[in-house]
């Protein structure tokens, strides 16, 4: 009697065992295989083109200067991960917030060999490299994984605006001056757009770190 209560016992025993090593290897393969998608415009012809590298939106070539006084163009961030935003250090309202929420992100991935950080700032008149670099110290962090960008400021605009679909404009009604987004842009090794964020929702931050971490560990095709 003993014995049959005992091989029942270990039977239901094993199934639990067993059911909760299935569960644990589903959600495994359902962590590993989760995919971001991918952001941006495409023309017919590119989604005619089944190479991910030519059919998805790119970030366009560029060339800026960062706090270091440092050539900073699209090799820099070759075979990275990277978060760029656009601020300015006179900024009255929501640039003080998103700063705080990407150190937040910076602090936990900089030890990261593929993860970089690019702030592009919408008024260089003002924000002169020399104040670029002054702010990046007073924030505590590497110059060679948070580049502060510095170039023309219709040149800044214009990539805003058609290299990562943001928003950067001059409007004297607003305080401050100008008109910008919000938004933590998140770019693939590859220079395509995989996910954006509200700089400003600490909630929407912390979805973008979780999805780094998946980011990293998605393999290239």
């Amino acid at each position: 009697m003993l014995r049959g209560v005992f091989n029942i016992y270990n039977q239901d025993s094993f199934k639990k065992i067993a059911l909760f090593f299935l569960f644990f290897i589903i959600l495994s393969c359902k962590q590993t295989t989760e995919q971001l998608p991918y952001l941006g415009n495409h023309t017919k012809k590119e989604l005619e083109v089944g190479n991910r590298e030519q059919k998805y939106f790119k970030i366009p070539d560029f060339q800026l200067i960062n706090q270091d006084s440092i050539l900073i163009t699209n090799q820099t961030f070759d075979n990275k991960i990277y978060i760029a935003d656009f601020i300015f250090l006179k900024c009255p309202t929501i640039c003080p917030k998103m700063n705080i929420e990407l150190k937040r992100v910076y602090d936990i991935y900089k030890n990261s060999s593929e993860v970089l950080f690019a702030s592009h700032t919408i008024d260089p008149e003002n924000d002169s490299i020399t104040l670029l670099k002054a702010y990046s110290n007073q924030l505590g962090i590497d110059s060679k994984k948070w580049y502060f960008l510095h170039g023309e400021r219709e040149y800044m605009h214009n990539l805003a605006e058609n290299g990562y679909f943001s928003q950067a404009y001059q409007d004297q009604n607003v305080p401050g001056g100008y008109a910008h987004s919000g938004g933590f842009i998140l770019v693939d090794k590859r220079k395509h757009i995989r996910g954006v964020y509200d700089g400003t929702d600490s909630d929407d931050v912390n979805r973008l770190i979780k999805e780094i971490a998946i980011l990293l560990n998605e393999k290239l095709e």
